[in-house]
């Protein structure tokens, strides 16, 4: 039986809510090489995974729209905040002209079986754009039976239009911001949402036939407390999601400069930030939503719920999915993508990104070729992030014994379990995911970043 945990809550979280990666990669994106790829290596690992999963597993792809009309800002993506939508065309041109370059890569008709668009965002652009961008990416491809198309949607910014037009074109899953209801909230990240207008998009994709809708919620927001939390679940209840993000409040202001528009100090204290996941938890399981990896629940029904059972559940740049693919092609300014053996991502500024595509190049800012270990130690923080749990050969060891060194005040203060060839994360360790993952980050703890590069694990 496991020893009872010998460290208090409070201390746990002083002891472990440190800087640390998200890993939805691993590399993470602050430790790829500095040696970047020519646009001929990166096309060799492009065209070696096509070849080996398009037949059968199919590829993903993800366009990334970075317009919004306003800065939320608690947002720490790659945007671009204008109220001209003159922008639009040109961009989405270039997304196509970028999707065209692939294109002439591949030996046969790409399957795509995971197509999500994210920003920024995407409602930004009118409903006649996204479906002359949607047709035209989609003419030159096959869709998969069980393919899944999703987009991210500002409810300020959607209307009835786009989401049929949408529809029409294969989508049924919609991931719906929403942060927090409360209006000292709201004020504060510069997202003034009602109820009403988050429902109003809910009652439209549900009426037009939409049958997985995801809502986002954030805890740790500045003046953010347990009646702000308790009010905005009880009216995310309301709306029934099929899944719900919880996520935790990445205050970065090194890196978005908007969250300097308040202060640490009116942030929830770290056992209060924590407290208010625990509230938010308690509340969606009472409602009948189950845990899923970090951050994220889902009813029974919901494939991400079986995926997660079945042992299916994938992470990527674009999070958690019941789908896995070797390839993932990112398009559209900062966007990232994965070979399975690489990682690319694009350059991050709108103006140069369709400067490159108007030279009909790869708009290619810096990649990672994994090396051996990178791919051992990826498909274990993979697993962790999934599954909770992993174990490795004998062979791998060698790897992961200074992760095994690191482990071990997890272990005693009772979040794990492991042994030299598994590990399998406790309930009490769940909230210390990331901390977990982070013991097997080889390439981190060889070189520690001496300035803030991640915002805090817990």
């Amino acid at each position: 039986m496991q020893e009872l945990l010998k460290t208090t809550p409070a201390e746990l979280l002083a002891k472990y809510d440190v800087p640390s990666p998200r890993y939805t990669s691993y590399p993470t994106v602050p430790y790829w090489d500095e040696k970047p790829l020519t646009q001929e290596q990166w096309l060799r690992h492009v065209r070696q995974a096509f070849r080996k999963t398009n037949s059968t597993e199919g590829i993903s792809l993800y366009l990334h729209l970075p317009f919004c009309e306003k800065l939320c800002t608690y947002c720490g993506c790659n945007k671009r905040i204008t109220t001209n939508h003159a922008v639009e065309e040109p961009y989405l041109a270039a997304i196509i002209k970028e999707w065209e370059l692939y294109l002439a890569e591949f030996d046969e008709k790409p399957r795509i079986t995971e197509l999500h668009l994210g920003g920024g965002t995407p409602t930004f652009f009118s409903a006649q754009n996204l479906k002359t961008l949607l047709e035209t990416l989609l003419k030159d491809a096959e869709i998969t039976p069980d393919a899944a198309f999703s987009i991210e949607v500002h409810p300020n910014a959607t209307n009835a239009e786009q989401l049929q037009v949408l529809y029409n074109l294969g989508f049924r899953r919609l991931s719906v911001g929403v942060q927090d209801f409360d209006p000292r909230v709201q004020l504060a990240i510069n997202r003034i949402q009602t109820f009403e207008r988050t429902k109003q998009t809910f009652d439209d994709a549900r009426a037009i036939g939409y049958t997985s809708i995801n809502a986002d919620i954030i805890y740790g927001l500045p003046f953010q407390d347990a009646d702000c939390v308790r009010h905005t679940v009880e009216r995310v209840k309301e709306l029934r999601p099929e899944r719900i993000a919880f996520y935790s409040y990445a205050h970065v202001p090194w890196k978005s400069k908007a969250q300097r528009r308040y202060s640490e100090k009116d942030l929830p204290e770290p056992a209060e930030k924590r407290g208010l996941y625990e509230l938010g938890r308690t509340m969606l399981e009472e409602a009948g939503y189950v845990e899923i990896g970090l951050d994220h629940f889902a009813l029974p029904e919901d494939e991400l719920y079986v995926a997660a059972q079945n042992g299916n559940l994938h992470r990527n740049f674009m999070g958690y999915t019941p789908r896995h693919t070797e390839l993932l092609i990112g398009l559209g300014c900062s966007s990232i993508s994965d070979t399975g053996t690489a990682f690319m991502q694009n350059i991050k500024e709108v103006e140069p990104y369709e400067a490159a595509i108007a030279s009909s190049v790869l708009p290619l800012l810096k990649g990672h070729e994994l090396t051996e270990e990178d791919l051992i130690v990826r498909k274990h923080i993979l697993n962790l992030m999934c599954r909770l749990s992993t174990s490795w050969t004998e062979e791998e060891l060698p790897y992961f014994v200074d992760a095994l060194i690191r482990l071990q005040p997890l272990e005693e203060d009772g979040l794990l379990e492991y042994t030299n060839h598994d590990i399998q994360v406790l309930e009490a360790g769940r909230p210390f995911l990331r901390n977990i993952a982070m013991c097997f980050d080889a390439r981190l703890w060889q070189d520690k970043p001496t300035t803030p590069v991640f915002s805090k694990s817990v």
